[in-house]
């Protein structure tokens, strides 16, 4: 059997013309980053866009041991952006994830603060342990950044 990684997935192709999904069997939960729930603000409102956009955080939420997505699973963003500080309420959202366990939020331009930009993400609710992330960009001058959640069950 050939294996080859796509965008983070890993797939089997069995046959020529099929290719099927793997089991992501034992799939470990995502750990807490380091500074992560710097600023929180528990109960942050379900918004379409943070502020006047025209940068994009995405990623996606799964379930720890068979990877399977989440989908309607609130996440929380914040980040020091050119409309706020992220300890600013307006520069808090959340969003929810869809039915494959993707998710997406526009919001305004992240930029440095106490060295290379970041921003913050939050899984806080019912059924799965909390997990705050907080991942770097690796330029100032990108437009946008992934996260990607394994939760845990509770």
């Amino acid at each position: 059997m050939l294996k080859a990684g796509l965008t983070g997935a890993t797939f089997i192709a069995a046959a020529p013309a099929l290719i099927l999904p793997s089991r992501a069997q034992g799939l470990a939960p995502t750990p807490s980053m380091r500074g992560g729930s710097n600023n929180y603000m528990p109960g942050a409102p379900i918004v379409s866009r943070i502020g006047g956009g025209g940068f994009w955080m995405t990623g996606t939420v799964r379930r720890a041991g068979d990877g399977a997505p989440l989908p309607g699973v609130r996440i929380q963003i914040w980040a020091h952006t050119t409309e706020g500080r992220e300890d600013d309420k307006h520069s808090h959202g959340a969003t929810l994830t869809a039915a494959d366990g993707t998710f997406r939020l526009e919001m305004p331009q992240i930029i440095p603060i106490f060295g290379q930009p970041h921003g913050h993400l939050a899984y806080e609710g019912a059924g799965f342990k909390t997990v705050f992330l907080r991942p770097l960009m690796a330029s100032a001058r990108d437009k946008s950044l992934s996260a990607h959640f394994v939760l845990e069950p509770a």
